[in-house]
């Protein structure tokens, strides 16, 4: 049975069905993993100047401040003398015999604070705020850009990446011992060539302690690059939950289903059956595998059966919660989707943040059920 919206805004039988995301096996080229190194549509329009500060955290404040500073320090040339890779800064140097010099001060920033507390907000905002083409900045998550290695290959990802201005990456994954070492391998280079850093992160395995702040661990692991970064602290809770109302209970699979019939780009899958589907796709394509969606529809929620699963599912809250696509669900509500062992296991800040985002996509979604 299919279902469709009358004119009274009441479910009603209709030919067209939702989409299904198992049905979804999206190839993705490498130039669109270049094309889409941006901020997610989620963050297209936060500035600095959006960023409410809890007045109860100086520190955010003083982040804010200290970024603007340095973006507006990025508005000159690039600091390895290659600009856009046109080739006039090489023949500057024939001209003059030297390379301009590199602004003063750290060619990095890292933003230092537990997970709901905006750096997003403020690493895309610095995005924004640096005076440069679109085409000279990039942004990413770390899995992200370890993808795009794996798509260009090393040297062609130092090639491109290295005209830019400024390299955002969002999420370093510090848990990951040997994609740390290769994307610090890959900031060395760039930052040679004059590129600009700025870095959010996760929490080593082991480091469990809740809105833990981990600046001492990423420049251990960043090692050499260490000097290059300035980490701004900020304090505060996760400002998905200040001041809001508690996330909707789950709806019932008929509920669900309805909604699902009833709105436009809607998907529609039983839970279990699209965590199957995740294993056989790559995470670099989870952001692909929700293209057009405007909501998703999920039956029979229920808990993660183990680790590898819990991750990919992080991966795709991620790429939900970026593209703010309402998540409307039956079964287990959002907070018991991972096990104690998992919440207090070396991935709990990612699964606290998959809870914390799936809740804030499902108050999205309230308005899909009919009254």
């Amino acid at each position: 049975m299919s279902y469709s919206t009358a004119a009274s805004g009441q479910p009603q039988v209709s030919a067209t069905a939702p989409a299904s995301l198992r049905a979804r096996e999206p190839r993705v080229p490498a130039d669109r993993l270049v094309a889409e190194m941006v901020p997610p549509p989620r963050f297209d329009s936060v500035r600095f100047d959006t960023y409410v500060p809890d007045p109860n955290q100086p520190s955010q404040s003083e982040a804010v401040t200290a970024l603007r500073a340095f973006a507006a320090g990025l508005g000159g040339a690039h600091a390895g003398g290659q600009g856009s890779g046109s080739g006039r800064a090489p023949l500057m140097r024939r001209w003059f015999g030297k390379k301009p010099a590199a602004p003063a001060g750290p060619r990095g920033v890292y933003l230092d604070g537990g997970y709901g507390v905006g750096k997003t907000h403020l690493l895309a905002s610095l995005w924004h705020a640096t005076p440069a083409a679109p085409e000279l900045k990039a942004f990413g998550t770390f899995v992200e850009l370890t993808n795009l290695v794996g798509a260009l290959g090393f040297q062609e990802t130092v090639r491109t990446l290295s005209g830019h201005r400024l390299l955002c990456i969002d999420e370093f994954e510090l848990d990951d011992p040997g994609d740390t070492v290769l994307v610090s391998s890959l900031l060395s280079r760039l930052v040679e060539a004059g590129v600009a850093l700025a870095a959010t992160s996760n929490t080593l395995p082991g480091k469990l302690g809740e809105g833990r702040f981990a600046a001492a661990d990423f420049l251990r692991e960043i090692q050499g690059l260490a000097a290059h970064f300035r980490p701004l602290r900020i304090d505060g809770e996760d400002y998905r939950h200040r001041g809001l109302p508690e996330a909707p209970a789950p709806y019932s699979d008929e509920q669900v289903t309805k909604a699902a019939y009833a709105t436009e780009g809607a998907s529609l899958d039983d839970f279990p059956g699209l965590l199957e589907h995740l294993a056989r796709v790559h995470p670099s394509r989870y952001g692909a595998l929700t293209d057009g969606l405007r909501a998703v529809c999920l039956t029979d929620v229920s808990a993660v059966p183990d680790q590898s699963t819990a991750l990919r599912l992080v991966v795709l809250a991620d790429r939900l919660y970026d593209r703010e696509v309402p998540v409307l669900a039956s079964g287990l509500p959002f907070d018991r989707l991972f096990s104690e062992e998992m919440l207090n296991g070396g991935y709990r800040k990612k699964y606290f943040r998959a809870i914390s985002r799936l809740t804030a996509l499902a108050r999205d979604a309230k308005g899909l059920v009919a009254q």
